[in-house]
């Protein structure tokens, strides 16, 4: 009983989030990354004021509130209002980043150390069948009750709660009635955001602790809860954060708090495997792929001349005559970065689809290149072939039931099998020897010779970098290239014409993963210890945002990127402390001002040059 009231407690706080998620997912269609961060928040901001400022129960749920519905509203107002015109990926990477601004503006703020949380309420005052329970959880289980009962009245109820509905139902039709719809929206957050920051308090007050950076894993426990009960449904996410809930507390209970994640990202892939429209939702019936299309595409990527990239080959190979072990080793780790970047290259400007966990496959080539040399005594290159395949087939068939799937759904996938895998390295501790890592991973070897110094690992890495851009950028421009960009560019279209989308899709995945599992092997190499920790979201965030900094669709790009957003910042390691939080102001403003990456030429630029032939042409005539 105790394991189950857990449970049941838990599953609330996760119903409060869930609700909000799917508030949002049913007004706007968009799937609101940065709802875990509001909850982060909310929680920090709760022990402020109840720990520092010593207000009572009832004055910290009511500031908690205001900051957080004005936090959903600026929310609102810079990621989601900009970019209402732009496909769902837009809209779901900018929350993204502003999840991240969230996440790292509160550790300066408060600190980036967890934080006890102080008694409001009796803990184990109440006695019922034998087993003993506190105040605090009877009160968890009665906001969440009197906060989802609220919402339902005032959307059955008031003339708000039409409009939501009505809004809901069909926006355009909505707005045809007359309904404000973007105020509507704004309204979605703004509750969603204020239901987030009571959940925080809330898990704050029974966990006894808080910390800036729970968010994002209490994000992916909401939309998992949203999911399991059935996007879009309120009464399917209270369900949801039950069943999430009640699970969580078993599995703990069983095997320990570090299987919590494993439970969670497992429930979210199974879900999406068996049944993606959750317990009570209903069938999606989106025409449009929102997830891909021409928003990152617009512009074409900048063509090198063919001496010129010769050039710029030979200038990066002969920078160990003037660099230093430092700056080679800092270079060895851009072009390992770049490799990686450029896996989310291959998938998402290519093929059209946005991987957001592509740490995962990172992880798999690291872990298995390194097991291989250090346990089984496998030569480098070997290890070095068997990380890409193993990275793409553990990859490719996790999430092979996920593509038939659309909109937000096959990339929530990735990024669930990402996560997925790294709580795997941390449980599985008789392989990958759990959170202790891997010691002693040897260097690569070259002909018989071990690749020791900086030289040696960066013209390493550079040469591999350079092969995969010559193979990734002819297989752009092939046969195989033009049937992604059908897909990538209209998927209707493209399956009318014979093509399965879902299919090239997955290719372009697998080969992607290929290159990531690569990636992880010179890493493992170039590091010489790796641990689950260091395959975290934020590894798969940086991949997203070096690719879309450099130009998604530009091979290119990926290096661009990577020296932006790796080898500067890592030139500047006082500062390291702000690093994320500089990757999601970056990402953010790319996403509003620069969609189409540093690497390629806006169409702007394009409709000039097409207007100027136009006109050159009419004089010639």
């Amino acid at each position: 009983m105790d394991i189950l009231l857990a449970g049941i407690v838990g599953g609330s706080t996760y119903a409060l989030l869930a609700v909000g998620v799917s508030l949002i997912f049913g007004v706007s269609n968009i799937v609101n990354f940065a709802q875990g961060s509001v909850f982060a928040a909310g929680g920090m901001l709760g022990w402020f004021f109840a720990e520092v400022l010593g207000w009572q129960l009832w004055a910290v749920l009511l500031g908690v509130i205001v900051f957080t519905s004005l936090l959903g509203f600026v929310i609102y107002l810079i990621a989601v209002r900009p970019l209402r015109a732009a496909p769902g990926i837009a809209v779901l990477l900018a929350t993204f980043a502003a999840g991240i601004i969230i996440d790292n503006t509160s550790q300066r703020v408060f600190g980036a150390e967890t934080r006890r949380f102080p008694p409001l309420l009796e803990r184990s005052n109440l006695e019922l069948f034998g087993f003993r329970f506190g105040t605090i959880a009877i009160v968890i289980i009665g906001v969440a009750v009197v906060c989802v009962t609220v919402l339902a009245i005032v959307l059955a109820k008031t003339r708000v709660g039409r409009a939501i509905r009505a809004t809901s139902q069909d926006a355009e039709a909505a707005a045809q009635m007359g309904i404000p719809v973007a105020r509507i929206q704004a309204v979605s957050f703004v509750v969603a955001s204020a239901l987030g920051g009571v959940a925080g308090v809330l898990v704050g007050m029974y966990f006894s602790n808080v910390s800036p950076s729970m968010g994002f894993t209490a994000g992916i426990q909401a939309f998992a809860a949203a999911t399991i009960g059935g996007l879009g449904s309120l009464p399917g996410a209270i369900v949801g954060g039950l069943v999430l809930g009640v699970a969580e507390a078993f599995g703990v209970a069983l095997w320990g708090d570090s299987v919590r994640q494993l439970i969670t990202f497992g429930a979210l892939i199974l879900v999406l495997w068996i049944r993606p429209n959750g317990i009570l939702g209903r069938r999606s019936t989106t025409a449009s792929e929102p997830m891909t299309g021409t928003f990152f595409g617009a512009g074409k990527p900048v063509r090198l001349n063919r001496w010129v990239a010769v050039g710029l080959i030979a200038a990066g190979a002969l920078v160990p005559l003037i660099a230093g072990d430092y700056l080679l080793r800092t270079g060895a780790l851009v072009w390992i970065y770049a490799l990686f970047a450029l896996s989310v290259t291959l998938a998402g400007g290519f093929a059209g689809q946005i991987v957001l966990g592509q740490a995962g496959a990172l992880a798999i080539g690291a872990y298995t290149s390194a097991l291989l040399v250090t346990q089984a005594g496998w030569d480098f290159w070997a290890s070095f072939v068997a990380a890409g395949l193993v990275a793409a087939i553990f990859s490719v068939v996790i999430t092979a039931p996920t593509w038939r799937l659309r909109g937000h759904y096959v990339s929530m996938a990735t990024l669930a099998t990402g996560a997925f895998i790294a709580a795997l390295a941390l449980n599985l501790g008789g392989i990958t020897n759990g959170a202790r890592g891997i010691f002693g991973i040897p260097r690569p070897t070259v002909f018989g010779l071990s690749v020791n110094s900086a030289t040696g690992m960066y013209l390493l890495t550079f040469a591999i970098l350079v092969l995969a851009l010559l193979v990734v950028s002819g297989l752009g421009s092939s046969h195989l290239g033009r049937t992604w960009a059908a897909v990538r560019e209209d998927e209707i279209a493209a399956a009318a014409s014979g093509i399965h989308p879902a299919a090239y899709k997955s290719l372009a995945f697998g080969l992607g993963s290929v290159l990531a599992g690569f990636a992880g092997a010179l890493y493992a190499a170039q590091v010489t210890f790796i641990e689950p920790s260091q395959f975290g979201i934020s590894l798969s965030v940086l991949a997203v945002t070096i690719a879309i900094l450099g130009g998604l669709r530009a091979p290119m790009g990926a290096i661009v990127g990577a020296v932006i957003l790796v080898g500067i910042p890592e030139l500047f390691r006082p500062l390291a402390d702000w690093r994320l939080l500089f990757y999601g102001v970056v990402l953010l403003l790319l996403i509003l001002l620069r969609p189409q990456g540093i690497w390629a030429r806006s169409d702007r630029v394009l409709g000039r040059r097409r207007r100027r032939a136009s006109v050159e042409s009419e004089v010639v005539s």
